[in-house]
């Protein structure tokens, strides 16, 4: 991305940035942050976690209890939402069913006044940019789910902000369709160089699209990072469990996580390393070129309710050679250099 796209983008500070709704714990808790400009910043957690009202806020659509938003320097806590210089794209598109696509993007613009043609001429010229050019008088029912999708960037980019929010926007999409509309997301991301702050509860999805990934939980953040940061080196175990993908261990070390691609199952009889941990085989998976191999602590095992607390990724060639039953004890072993210590 050249310097000239990247000054598009804006820079985002959250300073203390809190949220609360009444008594009770804040549903966003004091948090910090900074966004690059032109970069994708991706906000993960659960539900609950306070994601999608930090993005409202960043948008103006929800009051700041505490703290402060700035975008590209200047202080916009204050400012309503369609004076900050951001755009929102809804989960639901949120697209006027009887306009066409194209009075659909060049609506904010005869809200403003701006004369029809001029209005349509850069809608027209929007919609080619996400080719839908060509659809451009169709109305949003006779568009697929990504099409409108696209109708609804180009809406958003119409008011020329220096950063666009996202708001779950691949969640109405089937799955087939979700990863090639975050593949476009990207390249639109690099080719606007605009800076995006896109809420989802997909780690995949995150970890696909983020330059930066933000781990959300109770309101308060526990890790921002790269997503190889933050999947090999999870900061707590929340992150790690949250995560997926990592084995959560007590040793004498203390809390550790390992990566369930990087654990070994071995049968013996004998502990084949001191830190390996005796478990027993709670389910097999097959994935194609793998097999996920779940595992339960020998006394969670005698509870047929209890769900597997750990798992193994075994190859294919390594499990058809030593095949694993259910209700098979192992020993979990891994190299020392695989763990890394975990806050709780």
């Amino acid at each position: 991305m050249s310097d000239a796209d990247r000054a598009r983008g804006a820079a985002i500070e959250l300073i203390a940035l809190t949220k609360r709704y009444g008594p009770g714990p804040a549903a966003v808790d004091g948090i910090a942050l900074k966004i690059a400009a032109g970069s994708y910043c991706c906000l993960l957690g659960p539900s609950g976690c306070g994601k999608s009202t930090t993005l409202r806020m960043i948008a103006g659509h929800e009051t700041v209890s505490e703290g402060t938003v700035l975008l590209g320097g200047h202080d916009i806590t204050a400012l309503p939402a369609a004076a900050r210089g951001t755009a929102m794209m809804f989960q639901s598109f949120a697209l006027f069913p009887h306009l066409s696509a194209l009075d659909n993007v060049a609506f904010s613009l005869k809200m403003k006044g701006v004369a029809k043609a001029e209005r349509q001429a850069r809608a027209q010229d929007l919609l080619g940019r996400v080719a839908m050019g060509h659809l451009a008088q169709r109305k949003p029912g006779e568009l697929s789910g990504g099409q409108q999708q696209r109708v609804a960037l180009a809406r958003a980019l119409i008011t020329e902000p220096r950063a666009l929010l996202l708001d779950e926007p691949l969640s109405a999409l089937d799955p087939f369709l979700r990863v090639q509309m975050r593949a476009e997301l990207r390249r639109w991301q690099q080719e606007l160089g605009l800076t995006f702050v896109h809420v989802t509860h997909s780690q995949e999805e995150a970890m696909a699209l983020a330059d930066t990934m933000v781990v959300m939980n109770h309101g308060r953040i526990e890790q921002v990072g790269s997503p190889l940061d933050v999947y090999n080196r999870p900061a707590s175990e929340f992150v790690a469990r949250f995560m997926g993908g990592h084995n959560v261990l007590d040793t004498p070390q203390g809390r550790v996580g390992v990566r369930t691609d990087r654990t070994e199952l071995v049968v013996a009889d004998a502990a084949p390393a001191p830190h390996a941990q005796r478990v027993v085989v709670s389910d097999v998976e097959y994935q194609g070129t793998y097999v996920l191999v779940g595992l339960q602590m020998p006394d969670a095992a005698r509870d047929v309710s209890a769900t597997a607390a750990l798992s193994a990724m075994v190859s294919e060639d390594r499990f058809n050679a030593q095949p694993l039953a259910v209700g098979q004890p192992v020993w979990l072993s891994w190299a020392p250099e695989a763990a890394h210590p975990l806050a709780h």
